[in-house]
C-alpha cells in the first residue's frame, strides 16, 4: 500500500513582528479533505507534529468563509471565468466572498431558474451582477437588487435570505470538519517526527504539509523536519506543501555551495497580498528571513 506522511503543526501561538502573541495553527480544511481523498483512494495516512503533540486547528480557519460547500465555490468559479479568461487575471479575495456576497452566485440563479427563467438568462444576469461586483467591490445581493426584471423573479429578501444560507451552512461544515479531525484516532495521536528514523521516513511515497501559519513557528527552523524534507528530497520522493505549507521548506537548509535546497524551484504559496486580508496581516507576520 502507498503511504503518505503528513506534516502538520501543533503550534498553538506565533509572535507578530510586533512582539504579540497570536492565535495559530492549522487550517483543518487544508488537512481534512486531502485526508479524505488519500484514504478514499487507498493511501495509509500517517500524520506527525514535530513535538508528537496532538496537532492544534487555527481558530481563524474556522471562520465559515474557509469552509463554503464546494458546489457553491465552483459555480462562481465558472461565473468569473467568463470575464476573467486569462489565468493571470483570477483574484478573488476574502472581501469578495465574505462581504460582497458572491458565493451566494449559485443559488440566485437557481432561484430564477425555479422562476422560470432560462438556465442562459439566468447565468446572464448573475454573471452581469458578478463582474459589477468584482470590479466594484460593490455587494452583489445589491447589484442585482437593482435590476427590475431579477428582483419581480426573486424579491430582495429571498436573495438576502440565500445569502444567509450559505453563511449558516459553512459554519456547519466547519463545526463538523473540526468534529471529525478531532474524533480521528490518525491526527489525535499523531506521531513525534524524530522517533521516525530515516529508513522509516522512505518508506513512505510522499511527504504531504497542509497550510496554516502554524508550520512558520514549529517547522521553519526545526532540525527534525529539515531532517525529512531532505530525505525526501535526496531520494526524489514527492513533497507536497499547501499554502503556509512551505515555509516548512526553509527547514531544509542549504547545499554544500550555500545555497537554500530549494533555490530555483518554482512553487506556489499564499500571497503577501493574501496575508494583509487575514485577521492579523495588518500587524506584520516575521518575515521568511527572519525565519531562515
Amino acid at each position: 500500500m502507498a503511504g503518505i506522511l503528513m506534516l502538520v503543526s501543533s503550534a498553538k501561538v506565533i509572535r507578530l513582528a510586533d512582539g504579540t502573541l497570536h492565535p495559530t495553527g492549522y487550517f483543518v480544511e487544508e488537512a481534512i479533505k486531502p485526508y479524505d481523498h488519500f484514504v478514499g483512494a487507498g493511501v495509509g495516512v500517517v500524520v506527525a507534529t514535530s513535538d508528537g503533540q496532538t496537532p492544534h486547528p487555527d481558530p481563524y480557519g474556522l471562520q465559515y468563509f474557509f469552509h463554503f460547500p464546494d458546489e457553491d465555490e465552483d459555480f462562481l468559479a465558472s461565473v468569473t471565468r467568463t470575464f476573467m479568461h486569462d489565468v493571470d487575471d483570477i483574484r478573488i479575495t476574502l472581501q469578495h466572498l465574505s462581504e460582497l456576497d458572491l458565493i451566494a452566485a449559485r443559488r440566485v440563479h437557481a432561484a430564477l431558474c425555479a422562476s422560470g427563467s432560462t438556465d442562459a438568462d439566468a447565468r446572464l444576469e448573475v454573471a452581469r451582477a458578478a463582474r459589477i461586483a468584482w470590479a466594484g467591490s460593490k455587494n452583489f445581493i445589491g447589484v442585482l437588487s437593482g435590476v427590475p426584471e431579477v428582483v419581480r423573479r426573486v424579491p430582495l429578501a429571498r436573495m438576502r435570505e440565500l445569502a444567509d444560507e450559505v453563511m449558516r451552512e459553512s459554519e456547519i461544515i466547519s463545526e463538523t470538519t473540526l468534529r471529525r479531525l478531532s474524533d480521528n484516532p490518525v491526527f489525535r495521536n499523531a506521531v513525534r517526527l524524530g522517533s521516525l528514523s530515516d529508513a522509516r521516513v522512505l518508506e513512505f511515497d510522499c511527504l504531504f504539509i497542509p497550510g496554516g501559519h502554524g508550520p512558520m513557528v514549529d517547522m521553519a527552523n526545526n532540525p527534525e523536519v529539515g531532517r525529512v524534507i531532505r530525505l525526501f528530497h535526496d531520494h526524489k520522493k514527492t513533497i507536497a506543501a499547501l499554502c503556509h505549507g512551505p515555509a516548512a521548506l526553509l527547514a531544509a537548509g542549504d547545499t554544500p555551495g550555500g545555497r537554500w535546497v530549494f533555490d530555483g524551484y518554482k512553487m506556489t504559496s499564499f500571497t503577501d497580498e493574501e496575508e494583509d486580508q487575514t485577521s492579523s496581516g495588518g500587524r506584520a507576520f516575521p518575515s521568511t528571513s527572519k525565519l531562515h
